[in-house]
């Protein structure tokens, strides 16, 4: 499973619409963790004008330091298979 953390807020189309196309990946499997960012604000500083903001989540092999990675935002036209793809390049 992939690790992956996607922060949104409730009522965001372009977030609901990933969340749906990344539900639907089987190759790799994705683990997926939704972070609403109107439940803290330090998320809602960060992300407020960003969402949807994915990231791959990553222990550092060495130190054991779990790592949080930007992954570069895909555009909301993807297909499913477009969204794998693209996303193959960053896990």
């Amino acid at each position: 499973m992939v690790p992956l953390i996607l922060y949104s807020k409730p009522g965001c189309h372009l977030c609901e619409g990933l969340q749906e196309k990344l539900a639907q990946i089987q190759d790799p499997p994705i683990e997926l963790e939704i972070r609403d960012i109107t439940s803290r604000e330090d998320w809602f500083q960060a992300y407020q004008y960003e969402i949807p903001v994915l990231l791959k989540r990553e222990v550092h092999p060495s130190t054991a330091q779990v790592m949080e990675t930007p992954i570069p935002r895909p555009a909301p036209r993807l297909s499913v298979e477009q969204l794998q793809r693209f996303l193959q390049k960053y896990l």
